[in-house]
């Protein structure tokens, strides 16, 4: 079977390419239509049949705009609405993003038009899965990473996703493209490749069954109480200076409703100052909490001195105060969110952005590597915002670390689909390390998510709540755990040069 001609055509194939991209991101939370992972892609693959190099590179760059396009328009509330950027400036911050997106598939339909075999299992099965992987993992660490919308995300709450403790989200993600080779090989397949595809298919499929309900680490201790504080100040309110004292008698007083809960968890930068300036205030609410025999974990911003220049560093942080614990533990932000936290351009832009007021933030980078925090009693692996989507972060911690605490402020991006896009990689990230997480978020979505992933507590969005529930702190490693990404990207880069390899000798035949 071949593509029909009229796909062949310049608009045509580009169009059905940008919709694809699109279907593939309502895939994501919260709609959830998970098929879509796994036929958007196909539909790509499809599309790359017998398509030059420079068609297939302007292929998968509109499938990739139309993922982005769509999957991240909320970027235009945080920069315009409630960041204050005019129109033409949040227009070249999204469409940069946008056209970086589209480049990464750009290069990969190149490459697969320029090396792999023409057609054939080799190519649907194993060349472009594994091309496809390892783009996406470069595209999760490289210029800082963006590794928003990957594929295994789309699989979270699928029996895909059930094997997120054995291989982790990017061997989902590698599942996703099996599958979707799969597909395009029963439609353009010899009768024997088509057999294989369908085998491949429940191959996938047998583990991903047998394996759901097996506990790949262990409870540690007994189960403790946690209460998340949630202000649910709006964005555009929350940096207003004539709100921060009632901000602080907010904090203070769903705080005390929080007493007795082991662990109480604020969001990210509760307060909308550096907590340098606050000190009393804080010191007052540990003192309470402590005398109800409650631990304390916030999002807070705070400036230090660096020992080394003497300047002054401001970093965005996660706090830890426990009497247990013998005083303060900070965790400080590696990985700063673009377009938000920074712009992600020379210095001199920068410099002009501040002098024109527009937004351009400056924190601090913390240490790739921080010790896990201790309050109730429990080593808590913590990280702020948009960090949880680097999930080979959290491995090393994982050796000594019992529960997941995330704090994040999605009141960044308004009424949108951002904060369920972020709440299932938080759920990702609990399946892949077998640990409980907290999420502690301004507006939501606040919640406990169990060791496989699954929402036990919700808070309602948008209203100031104290959330109440309760978890099992774990120990142990999961398979992913032990062993990192490196397998499945191995594996995709040998798989890739091999096929690479016999394309252009077949090429030359």
């Amino acid at each position: 079977m071949n593509i029909p001609g009229f796909v062949e055509r310049r608009y045509v194939g580009s169009g059905i390419a940008a919709v694809a991209g699109m279907l593939l991101a309502l895939s994501f939370a919260p709609l959830g239509w998970w098929p879509l992972g796994l036929v958007a892609p196909a539909v790509l693959i499809w599309l790359w049949q017998d398509a030059t190099p420079r068609r297939a590179a302007v292929l998968g760059f509109w499938f990739n705009a139309g993922t982005f396009g769509l999957g991240t328009y909320w970027l235009y509330i945080a920069i315009a609405e409630i960041g204050g950027a005019p129109l033409w400036l949040t227009s070249i911050l999204m469409a940069g993003l946008i056209a970086i997106m589209g480049s990464y598939h750009a290069l990969l339909g190149w490459a697969v038009a320029r090396w792999l075999p023409g057609r054939g299992a080799l190519r649907w099965l194993v060349g472009i899965p594994a091309m496809w992987l390892l783009i996406e993992w470069f595209r999760g660490w490289f210029l800082t990473g963006f590794g928003w919308l990957s594929l295994g995300y789309s699989q979270t709450d699928t029996w895909l996703g059930d094997l997120a403790p054995v291989v982790g989200q990017f061997g989902i993600g590698y599942l996703v493209l099996l599958i979707a080779g799969a597909l395009v090989t029963l439609l353009l397949g010899m009768r024997g490749e088509r057999i294989v595809s369908g085998v491949l298919v429940a191959v996938i499929a047998v583990p991903a069954v047998a394996l759901r309900n097996v506990e790949w680490t262990r409870p540690s201790g007994a189960p403790i109480t946690v209460a998340v504080v949630q202000g649910a100040i709006p964005q555009d309110q929350k940096w207003i200076d004539g709100n921060l004292d009632e901000t602080l008698e907010l904090y203070r007083d769903l705080t005390r409703e929080a007493h007795g809960a082991r662990l109480i968890v604020w969001p990210e930068s509760a307060i909308p100052d550096l907590i340098n300036n606050h000190t009393g205030f804080l010191g007052d609410v540990y003192r309470e909490a402590s005398a109800a025999g409650s631990g304390l974990v916030m999002g807070a911003m705070r400036e230090s001195e660096n020992p080394r220049t003497g300047e002054k560093e401001y970093f965005n942080s996660v706090i830890s105060m426990d009497r247990a614990a013998d005083g303060v533990g900070f965790y400080d932000k590696h990985h700063l969110v673009p377009f938000t936290e920074f712009v992600p351009v020379p210095k001199f832009v920068r410099d002009w952005l501040r002098l024109a007021n527009l937004p351009s933030e400056d924190f601090n980078r913390g240490e790739k590597e921080q010790p896990p925090l201790e309050a109730a009693g429990q080593r808590i692996f913590a990280n702020v915002c948009y960090e949880d989507g680097y999930g080979s972060t959290q491995l090393p911690a994982l050796r000594t670390a019992t529960m997941l605490v995330n704090v994040t402020n999605d009141a960044w991006f308004g009424h949108s689909t951002a904060r369920y896009q972020h709440l299932q990689i938080s759920q990702m990230r609990a399946k892949e390390a077998g640990r409980p997480m907290v999420r502690a978020a301004n507006t939501g979505v606040s919640a406990v998510i169990d060791e496989r992933g699954r929402i036990v507590t919700r808070a309602p969005e948008y209203v100031a709540h104290v959330m109440r529930g309760s978890l099992q702190p774990r120990a142990g490693l999961t398979p992913y755990a032990a062993t990192g990404n490196w397998p499945i990207i191995c594996l995709a880069l040998v798989l890739s040069l091999a096929s690479a390899h016999y394309g252009r000798r077949r090429n030359k035949l």
